[in-house]
This record gives structure tokens, sequence and C-alpha cells, in this order.
């Protein structure tokens, strides 16, 4: 039975940070070591993927190596003063910088200050305990964080992206409206737009994180392919937004349109954004019909400039009239590939469901 996330008290990753931390302190206590440096490195070293928590277990481990030996070094010639303290911290942020340890850097400095206090007098097997604490450590949260609960982003990934596709509609609507002096809103627009850009890129990321767990995990083909067309689809959306973001910044106080010219626009980005509102990203006919008359209307500004830059020697290549119109032709054309990769998907995901009823029924005939 699912849980509603609304009834969720935690999510996987503090669930597998407790498990990390339990198991940990439970070795730590069966070797009769300090469990507490081994717990701090469990802790930060639970990453979002099993691949980031891997590769900076390579970094974590000489930085806290780095951290203990100033540690040692400091309580001997200083003892447990606040020179102590200042020297380790210093010491070891400067060594690994130096080093490029950057991912070990809070882990090496907190449990070296940590360690000041512990050591006494025998400082060689001290060192070598804080370096067994933290191989403890780093094994066992990069082993929970490698086989408890692998993260699955595929599923967020496409939600997201259709979240993202309509989020755009909706900023390109508003920003029809304000080209066509029905609202003007520059800030809110900008606003708006720098939260879906902060998005696709979070959703990027989420893209990243699958492709590593993907390389520590058995995956079925049908997922990698799926995956494969989301990320495409994610891909245009970016374009789409490089385009959006050139109408955004386009001075609407240069130029009017008239009515009729408004109203093609308005219904092109309305059309535009009923696209991005259906699951499938149906493009109909209406739409087609509309960029038509859009075509035409960019090949009669285009002509008329040409003329004009002839017989009057002007220097401008586009005008702001022209310049919607592009942006307008640019994310629909992005608009007909997004529409054809979906169609693929679907196809393919068709195909594979037969394919799996017909193995399915073979299966079958041979049983009996």
């Amino acid at each position: 039975m699912k849980i509603p996330k609304k009834y969720r008290f935690f999510g996987g990753r503090i669930v597998k940070t407790g498990i990390a931390v339990f198991f940990t302190s439970l070795i730590c206590h069966l070797l009769n070591w300090p469990a507490m440096f081994a717990v701090i490195t469990a802790i930060v070293t639970i990453e979002p993927t099993a691949a980031d928590s891997i590769k900076k277990a390579f970094v974590r481990f000489p930085a806290s190596a780095i951290g203990a030996g100033f540690s040692v070094l400091a309580t001997f010639v200083f003892g447990d003063s606040p020179i102590s303290y200042t020297f380790v911290a210093l010491a070891t942020i400067i060594a690994c910088n130096k080093l490029k340890l950057h991912d070990g850097i809070l882990v090496a400095t907190l449990t070296g200050i940590a360690m000041i206090s512990t050591v006494h007098d025998d400082y060689l097997s001290s060192f070598f305990i804080r370096l067994g604490t933290t191989s403890t450590g780093l094994i066992v949260s990069s082993l929970v964080n490698l086989f408890v609960m692998p993260p699955k982003y595929s599923e967020t990934i496409t939600r997201a992206i259709h979240t993202l596709f309509m989020k755009a509609g909706d900023i390109l609507s508003i920003i029809g409206n304000e080209l066509c002096d029905i609202q003007a809103s520059e800030k809110e627009i900008r606003k708006t737009f720098y939260n879906l850009v902060k998005e696709i890129e979070n959703t990027e990321r989420l893209c990243s994180y699958q492709k590593d767990e993907w390389r520590f995990h058995r995956v079925k083909r049908e997922d990698v392919n799926n995956f494969h067309y989301e990320y495409k689809k994610l891909s245009i959306l970016r374009q789409i937004t490089y385009h959006i973001g050139n109408l955004i910044y386009l001075p609407t106080n240069h130029f009017t349109l008239g009515q009729t010219k408004n109203t093609l626009i308005l219904e092109t980005i309305h059309s535009l954004r009923a696209i991005y509102y259906n699951a499938n990203f149906t493009i109909r006919k209406e739409h087609q019909s509309l960029i038509k008359e859009i075509t035409e209307w960019f090949a009669d500004q285009k002509s008329f400039i040409e003329a004009n830059r002839i017989n009057q020697e002007q220097s401008h290549h586009f005008s702001p009239e022209m310049v919607i119109l592009y942006e307008l032709l640019s994310i629909h054309e992005l608009t007909e590939e997004l529409s054809q990769i979906h169609n693929l998907q679907e196809q393919r995901e068709k195909r594979g469901a037969r394919l799996r009823v017909s193995a399915r029924m073979r299966s079958n005939n041979k049983q009996a």
C-alpha cells in the first residue's frame, strides 16, 4: 500500500541516514572505537545517488586523514587549547583547498576539531583509530546508499517536465498579453521566467542523478528508452525558454501591431499554450492554420524590410514585429519536434506492450 505524501513524515534519504548511523555506531561499539567521528562521516556521506557517495568517499578519506594528522600534531604541540582548535581548523581547510579535496573539507574540519579533546598520550593509535572510524562511516554509508531504497527519479522527471511545459505556456500567454497591450507586468514575468529556468535546471540535475544511479543497478531497456525520450523533451523545453526569454526582453513600447495582428498573435500563443497543457502534445489543424498566417506575415515583413533597406540604406535587418514572428515560428518548430518525439515514444510503448503480451501467450501455450 502506497502512503500518500501528506502522511509521510520522512523520505528515503532520511531512512537511509538512520540506517547508516545505526550500523556505523554499532560497528564502532563492537570494536570499542569512538562512534562520534564515524557517525559524522556517515551522515555527510549519504548523497542523492550511490555514485556520488562512492566518488566523494575517495575525497573524504584523505581529507579526514589530513584533519586527523593536524589534530594529533596540534594536540602534541599545544595540548587541548584554543590555539589547537584554531590551528586544526585553518590548517585543514587550507590543505584541503590546496589539494582540491573540496568535498571533504567539512567532515575533515569538524571531526579534526572534535578529535582534539579525545587525543591523550597515544597519538599514533588515536590517528589510526580516527582513520578506522572514518573508513567505517564511508563504507557503511556507501553500501546503504547502494543497496537500500535506491532512488528512482524517472517518474518525478516525467511529471516535472509536463508541469514545466504548462508553466512555459502560461508565461508565453502573459507575454502575449503584454505585447498586445492587454496587460503589462514586466517584473512579474521576469520573476516567473527565472523560476522556470531554475526548475528546468533542477530537473536536469535529477536526470544526471538518474543516469549515475543506473551505473550501479540493473535497469530495464524500456525504462532507459523512456528516459531518453523525456530527456529530449527537456532539451526542447530548454530551447523554447530561450526564445521565450527573447520575447520577454523585447521592448514593447516602440511599436503597435493593430487589432487584427494582435488577435492573430494572441490566438497563436493560446494555441501553443493549449498544446503544452495537452498530455499528448497534440497539434490541431487550427494551430497549423494560424502558423500558416504567421509564416505569410513573416515573409511579407522580410520582403518589406529588404526593400526599404535597399531604397533607404537602412542598417536594421529585423524590426520588433519581425522578431516576434521569428520567435513564435521558432517555438512552433520546436513544438512540432516535441509532438513527434512524444508520438514516437507512444508507438514504442505500444509495440513493447504487444511484444510482452505475445511472449506471455507463447509461454502459456508451452506450459499447456
